[in-house]
């Protein structure tokens, strides 16, 4: 059959992608959409692109060095795409194409002027637009210029920028097609772009109209600042009228050129607030046609509006879904759980099976909906505050939302609940044993768990699962666990409270709990330094270690060498111990130290660099005696005061409770993720069944399922290709995400401020989580693995899960973008006593590696040195 190089633009539609692109798709699915008006065209199909490359073997030559080079070679990048386009420049056009976009010119207008449009493959797509990556030409005029520029679209496929996009979002350049719109030109009065929803905030309520004089050319290019509108419930509710001294309009006989506006004309409004509202009543129809907010660019031509393109807004974080039309207040927990990655489907359901509360997801992220915890007054002020003191930009983040007059109604307080049967419990004893007990409750659940999961298999072992679900969380919400846990916290806010009051001292707790007992992740990190003991005497075992790069069966080869027995069996009892741990260890999906030991070797090697024998030993005792300092100077102040012995009793019993249970605290994750790791354990060997039975290409594709759809697919042996793929590309894209700490159900997203004026200009305001100051040179480390530390160095990294303990033992500070009070990293820099500053906005981007900074971690902000 023949093919067919040029269609019209009422021919195409979402079901023709891949021949006329994403923009003829969408102009084409536009032109059908009810009152909405679209200029005349035709595309050129991928087919004829196709057809003119393949007979270049230049080019594809040019394509395959291209595919081999780095992503981060910029040098070759730009160079061998400039290679590209000239090579495509320059090919001739077959005749059969050529008398098809004649032919088409004859019916669309043969002396007409024409808008030439690159309309990739991948290109506004749901979930990538790739706005600007290629090029587009206006007022073309004769079929020779339209030929021409058709071409120049080809050859954009190849710019740096959409060769360094498409890499970004792992697209193969090989497989992109493109196509070309040759659309009738528009001499508009005036155009710009409508965005939906609001392109920075989110809201999917807030409509903007950018407007200009003439092209919308003068608008992208930044020759002139905008009009801007704000459209909320069918009325304009702000407009900023920009003074627009100059404006793009086509010339007659082709092309454009930039002129002056009219004094007089610069500073009146481009439109009307009738012809705006207009605009937007139209947006909505688009939007609600294609089902996601979008991006359109519009042209006023004799008072109509002609649409010229519309593409999905992809930036913006996604809602959760909800069954109703209500106000929702949602808050990260990522943020909470120090995990802000996105998650596949089977780590995301499995979250949610094994959580305390119910939770909703959103961009490959988890939410909790805390909307009617806010309505009544006391339960707000009380949400308020134990968010404030976890994270203040939380807290910030709701007040913001609250000051959003009727987003949240106020409700009436509840009655006061009735005392319980027996009244109140007592308040739990301080008394080591209680930490003993809880450990050992753990323990045994955990043993029965790894004794009985092992004999289920198939159906059985997701029925099985389930159950063990219901004792995971009865683990999980022990009340005498709870209680052991607020017990630790609330003691820590008093003495810092207390402290401040009675003696004038910021966060005193910080250095009263340096080596408190039973912290199971700083023990973590220690245990790593006695690993580095067994293997410093043995020089070919280390120079061994040095090769492994990313081998994870190293331990077998690491007996062959002089002390390698020695040094294996060292690492294997930590990974008996801490095995199951890793980077993002709540996504069930993220390879465990016990599947990748080669990810703390790094770590080991600069452990057995950086320190000498029985450093871990002399750590825990010069903070144990440091705290015990600490105690006897702040003791000996307060009976100085006024009515010191009651204040020195009340504190001494404080540090007492603090000392007994804050290092409690880790002890219920790390329980969570020993089960974690014999759930997926289990399951992988159900992958392993469905790869067998040729049900599953690979193993880690049960990860893009839920763990519902593993059930079934287990049961039936059969999923759904389609889905995996879909379920690959939508992970892809929420991996680009940043989710916000807070969301509303409009679609805002809010990460809150802080609202302080003690910090010195130029300064990075954060949270101060563990007292002192300190100033080093600031590693940024975004992966673990990759940290390369030296003594005296200050982590820089976006958050900290227990995972990364084994690293602070090497270092002299920490700074975070994300993090808390009472989160992983702020407990292990208080136990290590690393001066720290977390949540931290951009840290990662505004501090460079290697530069000087100081870290004042009891004011909580970082300077950066010259």
């Amino acid at each position: 059959m023949r093919e067919r190089y040029v269609w019209d633009l009422d021919e195409a539609d979402g079901s023709r992608i891949a021949l006329v692109g994403g923009k003829g798709a969408h102009l084409g699915t536009l032109s059908r959409i009810e009152g909405v008006r679209v200029p005349g065209g035709f595309c050129v199909t991928t087919d004829a692109f196709r057809r003119v490359v393949a007979g270049a073997p230049e080019v594809d030559e040019l394509l395959e060095r291209l595919a081999g080079v780095e992503p981060d070679d910029r040098e070759a990048v730009r160079t061998l795409s400039a290679g590209i386009r000239r090579a495509v420049e320059g090919l001739a056009l077959p005749d059969e194409l050529v008398a098809a976009v004649t032919g088409a010119l004859a019916r669309h207008g043969e002396g007409a002027a024409y808008a030439v449009r690159s309309s990739a493959t991948a290109e506004d797509l749901p979930t990538a637009s790739f706005a600007g990556q290629q090029d587009t030409y206006l007022n073309i005029v004769g079929t020779e210029a339209v030929l021409r520029h058709i071409s120049r679209c080809w050859a954009s496929l190849f710019t740096e920028r959409a060769v360094t996009y498409r890499r970004r979002g792992g697209i193969d350049d090989r497989a992109v097609g493109m196509a070309v719109v040759v659309q009738r030109m528009v001499f508009p009065v005036a155009s710009g772009i409508l965005f939906t929803a609001d392109p920075v905030t989110g809201d999917r309520k807030n409509a903007t109209v950018d407007a200009g004089f003439g092209l919308g050319e003068a608008l992208v290019s930044g020759l002139v600042n905008p009009d801007v509108f704000t459209v909320r419930d069918g009325a304009v509710i702000g407009r900023t009228i920009a003074a627009k001294e100059r404006a793009i309009v086509p010339l007659e006989g082709g092309g454009t050129r930039e002129v002056a506006v009219d004094a007089g004309r610069q500073e009146q409004p481009t439109l009307t607030d009738e012809q705006v509202l207009r605009l937007v009543g139209l947006g909505r129809r688009i939007e609600e046609h294609f089902g996601s907010p979008q991006d359109i660019e519009w042209c006023l031509v004799d008072d109509g509006f002609r649409i010229v393109q519309s593409r999905p807004i992809t930036t913006l974080f996604p809602v959760p879904e909800v069954a109703d039309d209500e106000n929702h207040v949602y808050v990260s927990v990522g943020h909470q759980q120090m995990m802000t990655d996105a998650m596949k489907p089977l780590g995301l359901s499995m979250w949610r099976l094994t959580a305390m509360a119910p939770m909703l997801e959103a961009g490959g992220r988890l939410f909790v909906d805390i909307t009617r915890r806010l309505g009544p007054p006391s339960a707000r002020t009380a949400l308020l505050d134990m968010m404030g003191q976890g994270d203040p930009l939380v807290r910030d983040a709701l007040e913001t939302v609250l000051g959003h007059a009727g987003f949240v109604p106020t409700l009436p307080d509840p009655a006061p609940a009735a005392p319980p049967p027996g009244g109140a419990p007592a308040p739990i004893a301080t008394d080591p044993a209680v930490v003993r007990e809880l450990i050992a409750r753990s323990e045994a659940s955990v043993a029965a768990l790894e004794r009985d999961i092992r004999t289920h298999s198939g159906p059985a072992l997701f029925d099985f699962l389930v159950e063990a679900f219901d004792e995971h969380k009865r683990v999980l919400g022990d009340p005498l666990s709870m209680r052991a846990i607020m017990a630790g916290m609330e003691s820590t806010w008093w003495l810092n409270e207390k402290l401040l009051e009675w003696l004038g001292e910021k966060n005193a707790a910080d250095t009263l709990t340096l080596s408190a007992p039973d912290n199971i992740t700083s023990e973590m990190g220690l245990a790593l330094l006695d690993v580095a003991d067994v293997i410093r005497p043995h020089p070919e075992a280390v120079a061994y270690l040095r090769g492994v790069g990313d081998d994870d069966g190293f331990l077998d080869g690491l007996a062959n060498v002089a002390g390698g027995t020695e040094a294996r069996d060292a690492i294997a009892a930590y990974l008996d111990r801490y095995g199951m741990r890793c980077v993002g260890e709540i996504d069930i999906t993220r390879p465990r130290w016990s599947e990748r030991p080669s990810a703390l070797v790094p770590v080991i090697l600069d452990n057995v660099r950086l320190f000498g024998p029985g450093a871990a030993a002399q750590r825990f005792e010069e903070g144990r005696r440091k705290a015990l300092a600490k105690e006897r100077d702040v003791l000996t102040r307060l009976r100085a005061l006024p009515d010191g012995d009651l204040k020195a009793d009340e504190t001494k019993r404080m540090i007492d409770r603090v000392r007994t249970f804050i290092g409690y605290r880790e002890y219920p994750k790390y329980g969570i993720i020993r089960r974690y790791a014999l759930y997926k354990q289990a399951l992988m060997r159900e992958a392993d069944r469905l790869v067998e039975a040729g049900a599953l290409a690979g193993r880690e594709d049960v990860f893009l399922l839920t763990f519902d759809e593993f059930r079934d697919a287990v049961r039936t042996k059969k999923v759904d290709a389609g889905l995996i793929r879909r379920r690959g590309e939508e992970f892809r894209v929420f991996s680009t995400l940043a989710p916000p700490r807070v969301l509303t159900s409009d679609g805002e997203a809010v990460n809150g401020a802080y609202r302080r004026d003690d910090v010195p200009q130029g300064a990075l305001t954060g949270l101060p989580v563990s007292a002192g100051t300190v100033e080093g040179r600031a590693r940024v480390v975004l992966d673990v693995s990759e940290a390369d530390l030296e003594a005296g160095d200050i982590l820089v990294t976006t958050f900290t899960d227990p995972s990364w303990s084994p690293l602070f033992v090497a270092i002299a500070g920490l700074v975070t973008e994300v993090g808390g009070l009472m989160t992983h990293g702020a407990v292990i820099a208080r136990e290590y006593g690393l001066p720290a500053v977390v949540g931290v906005a951009g840290a990662t981007r505004l501090i460079r590696d290697g530069q000087r900074i100081r870290v004042h971690g009891t004011d909580g902000y970082v300077e950066l040195l010259p």
